[in-house]
């Protein structure tokens, strides 16, 4: 039986068998899917991106030019991942010492943007609506909504779920200029709350 595709590949990409591949999704010039790689729906791979075996994204995944997602990496739906930004999945690499059993899970949760050129070593989690400035290199986990920007990635601040800086009042109590929604801010900790 002959399954017709429900994505677009460009003619130059490579998919291998053995993956899943949601509806709607686009995948761009030299980009390569490897096998048993899961790719949600309406998610958009641009140029000369590689997905490894095993790795998991869940549907409106955006992913720029030249990034390599490597096994052990799941993102949630709605992430967005900026051009070159890079993802390790082992620790401790060395050429001539085999580790493919020992690769470490890197999550990424719902709505979370990795800025251009940023590094996420392997074995964290990156939180929900949680915003990673161009270059960062993170080290250990994000919050949600947290704002990390530099090399080791440090907190600046707190982002809405649109994509703004929210600024808090005396009670605690932020509101995102584009969408309205209100946040608060309690124990270092933020949640949306309307």
């Amino acid at each position: 039986m002959i399954m017709e595709k429900n994505y677009f590949s460009h003619e130059t990409a490579v998919i291998d068998d053995g993956c899943k591949i949601g509806k709607n999704t686009k995948i761009w010039h030299f980009s390569h899917i490897m096998p048993r790689s899961v790719i949600g729906e309406n998610c958009n791979l641009g140029q000369n991106v590689v997905v490894s075996p095993d790795v998991v994204l869940g549907n409106n995944v955006k992913v720029q030019n030249n990034v390599s997602i490597y096994t052990g990496v799941i993102c949630d739906d709605d992430v967005f991942l900026g051009p070159s930004m890079v993802f390790t999945n082992i620790s401790n690499p060395r050429s001539a010492v085999v580790r493919r059993d020992k690769y470490e899970k890197t999550l990424v949760r719902k709505g979370a943007s990795i800025g251009a050129n940023a590094t996420i070593v392997c074995g964290i989690e990156i939180g929900k609506y949680a915003f990673i400035g161009a270059g960062a290199v993170v080290i250990k986990n994000v919050p949600p909504y947290a704002l990390v920007v530099g090399n080791p990635a440090r907190e600046k601040g707190w982002m809405s779920e649109y994509g703004h800086r929210l600024k808090f009042n005396d009670d605690g109590i932020g509101i995102c200029p584009e969408s309205k929604q209100k946040y608060r801010l309690k124990d270092n900790k933020v949640m949306r709350i309307a």
